[in-house]
């Protein structure tokens, strides 16, 4: 089995001026750096990340994994991103957005699955989370942005067995530059690839869109005693100063912040 990540996007929604994937956390790790460290905590050892924006500084920060770079990245949406990343496998994979907040449990439940799978949430969402829709038996039905009374959301972590990769590489090809890969599976749906909505509600798991979104990981995965400390990491407005353009000063205030518990 084989993860992949997909990082190459510019995060413009989160405005920094590095990739979102290396917001720091709590603990001091950034959030690509703890999808790794779980992959390799439940044996995944050939990890691929897909990069784009900025990937030098990506990779000089993780350089023990494998790359795939999206030329294309200010162009082009996750669906192409994964296409990059599957069209010379010949393997189980695990993939995951690069700005996915997780349990290590979600990825044992995912691994553990017997067929190809969707992590979902059952829970109320907003305009901008992708959603799902599944038949009693847990069998995907729908899955997209759009989908009308949703049953929860797709969280942004998915399996595909060896046997479905060409049917979904195939399916990719045929999306449109902007497409997210959610479009991909509803075309594998639509040619009779069946995908399972796997319930990871009783685990923490969080996708980073937003400054809002960041600052809830921050509080979910802090450790305890910092649980209660204040979620605001930086001034509303340090992010335009000319102190902070370098994107390696502003990750080590992130840190500093972090640290001290701000």
């Amino acid at each position: 089995m084989r993860g992949v990540i997909l990082a190459a996007g510019v995060g413009s929604r989160l405005g920094r001026p590095f990739p979102k994937c290396m917001s720091l956390l709590p603990d001091g790790e950034q959030i690509l750096g703890r999808q790794i460290r779980i992959f390799r905590d439940v044996g995944i050892r050939e990890i691929y990340v897909v990069s784009g924006f900025k990937q030098s500084l990506i990779m000089e920060e993780f350089p023990d994994v494998f790359y795939k770079y999206n030329p294309f990245f200010y162009i082009t949406n996750t669906s192409k991103s994964l296409l990059r990343a599957l069209e010379h496998m010949n393997d189980d994979v695990i993939w995951t957005n690069g700005d996915v907040v997780f349990d290590r449990e979600v990825i044992e439940a995912v691994a553990a699955h017997v067929g190809n799978a969707v992590a979902v949430d059952r829970k109320r969402c907003g305009a901008e989370e992708v959603k799902y829709r599944a038949d009693e038996q847990g069998n995907l039905l729908e899955i997209s942005k759009h989908v009308v009374n949703p049953h929860g959301e797709a969280v942004g972590v998915n399996k595909v067995l060896r046997e479905s990769v060409p049917d979904l590489v195939h399916s990719l090809t045929l999306c449109q530059d902007d497409d997210y890969f959610e479009k991909g599976i509803e075309q594998c749906l639509h040619g009779g690839v069946a995908f399972h909505a796997l319930d990871i509600s009783a685990h923490r798991c969080i996708e980073v869109d937003f400054d809002e979104d960041l600052r809830e990981a921050r509080r979910m995965f802090a450790p305890p005693r910092a649980r209660k400390a204040r979620t605001t990491i930086l001034p509303e407005n340090v992010h335009e100063s000319p102190q902070f353009r370098s994107g390696l000063e502003l990750m080590r205030l992130e840190y500093r912040a972090c640290a001290a518990g701000e």
